[in-house]
């Protein structure tokens, strides 16, 4: 998947409605808390983290496991676009 934040975004959003809102968007804005408004539990977060690995080919340290980069939308295509960075800069991803 091309990595503009517009597609990542696109990308974790589609994953989070086909897979935990039966294809309802509805209720999911790019700042909506998955965990404060139940849309994942532990072991959804446990498969998105997954997906994310997967789909944009990077790797998540346990450290990085926090909800100021998973949380919602926004902040998971933020923590992509800056780990895919980082990657590309010479960094560990």
């Amino acid at each position: 998947m091309e990595g503009t934040m517009d597609n990542i975004k696109r990308g974790i959003r589609d994953y989070i409605v086909s897979s935990f809102l039966f294809g309802d968007g509805s209720r999911l804005g790019d700042e909506t808390s998955f965990l404060d408004n139940s849309i994942l539990d532990s072991t959804g977060m446990l498969e998105l983290i997954n997906f994310i690995e997967q789909e944009f080919s990077i790797s998540i340290d346990p450290s990085e496991l926090v909800p100021d980069n998973l949380d919602s939308v926004q902040r998971a295509a933020a923590f992509v676009e800056r780990k895919k960075g980082s990657r590309l800069a010479g960094g560990a991803a």
